[in-house]
């Protein structure tokens, strides 16, 4: 139906770099989007219905649009909800992302935290809200996993940022001790989570498909030194590419001086770089036979000559945005039509 096991199909060909599918298209259609509750625990039903609305809305637009999106369960919510399972406060404005209140500011608070009891937890009411929503849609449905970084990510948002990093030259063994309990929970939930909705889902942003492995954010390697880079993150990063057998990753943040070292990563299946086009375009020719590349920008002109602006051996996502129906047509037909993509007619 909808030509979805075709663009998986799609997607697995190109994450592995084992077939001919060097380009993936992915269409906007903003005109289509619903505006979203607030995300607020309290407003579990009104989320449900939203997210099940949309999950509607992107199987008929896989009726007559022929991109790469895979429909899913657009889960909703924000950066806040591991902190927030530690117990740190949450500012929840209406209608914008919610955001987590340090807890802790020394290593003392820090040592004192305890691991989270994953059902006693805040996060708890995640699987309440997914296992409704799976009963609504049967298992066949894929789920865009919540919000998800790295661990050391998440720990500074636990620990004050203005003493977090004084703590990585002052007190290394505190901080990986705090991004060691963030992994137990992290690990904890992601593999009740797999084991109940499929391994198969859509990463938290951007919106690119994976049949296994873990998806995250990493965007505080910026502020730090590749040297604490190897020492602090790429454990981390390779011990949950090892567990879940690949792993996804977005970054925003100004992390030239890590590209060497995300070469590092095993099992790195996709990248996504959100950082001006000049530093893009040197990132699909540095990473063009490393791994699969979704960054911010694609190119100029009309995306269906994107790929052509980027070296042969690169494997990218072009994200393209269209006003209406008639442009999102123009460019799925166009697209294909210029790189030979055997078409899905929908039904």
């Amino acid at each position: 139906m909808n030509g979805i096991g075709e663009r998986k199909a799609r997607w697995n060909e190109f994450l592995y770099g084992n077939g001919n599918v060097r380009q993936i298209l992915m269409v906007n259609t903003p005109w289509l989007e619903e505006e979203r509750p607030s995300i607020w625990p309290e407003l579990k039903q009104e989320r449900i219905d939203w997210i099940l609305r949309k999950y509607e809305m992107l199987m008929k637009r896989a009726q007559w649009l022929d991109d790469d999106t895979v429909p899913f369960l657009d889960m909703l919510t924000g950066t806040d909800i591991f902190p927030e399972a530690f117990g740190c406060a949450v500012y929840r404005p209406d209608f914008a992302m919610p955001s987590a209140r340090p807890l802790v500011h020394t290593a003392s608070e820090a040592a004192k935290l305890k691991v989270p009891m994953l059902w006693d937890s805040s996060l708890a009411y995640l699987f309440e809200m997914a296992d409704k929503i799976q009963e609504r849609t049967g298992k066949d449905a894929v789920f865009k996993v919540p919000d998800n970084q790295s661990p050391m990510d998440i720990a500074t948002l636990i620990w004050d940022k203005n003493e977090f990093y004084i703590a990585i030259l002052e007190e290394p063994e505190a901080v990986k001790e705090l991004a060691y309990k963030v992994y137990l929970l992290q690990t904890e939930f992601f593999d009740e989570w797999f084991r109940r909705y499929g391994k198969n889902h859509i990463a938290h942003y951007p919106n690119y498909y994976m049949d296994h492995g873990i998806t995250l954010a990493d965007d505080e390697v910026g502020i730090v030194s590749s040297e604490i880079f190897k020492e602090f993150y790429l454990p981390e990063l390779c011990a949950l590419s090892d567990r879940y057998s690949g792993l996804g990753m977005h970054c925003c943040a100004d992390s030239r001086h890590q590209w060497e070292n995300f070469k590092l990563i095993p099992n790195l299946r996709l990248l996504n770089l959100a950082r001006p086009n000049d530093i893009l375009v040197e990132a699909y020719k540095f990473f063009a036979d490393f791994t699969a590349q979704y960054h911010c920008w694609c190119g100029d002109g009309p995306a269906w000559t994107w790929p052509s602006q980027r070296p042969e051996n690169a494997r990218i996502v072009c994200d393209a945005t269209a006003e209406n129906k008639e442009e999102a047509l123009e460019i799925s037909e166009r697209f294909r039509e210029m790189w030979e993509i055997k078409t899905f007619k929908g039904d």
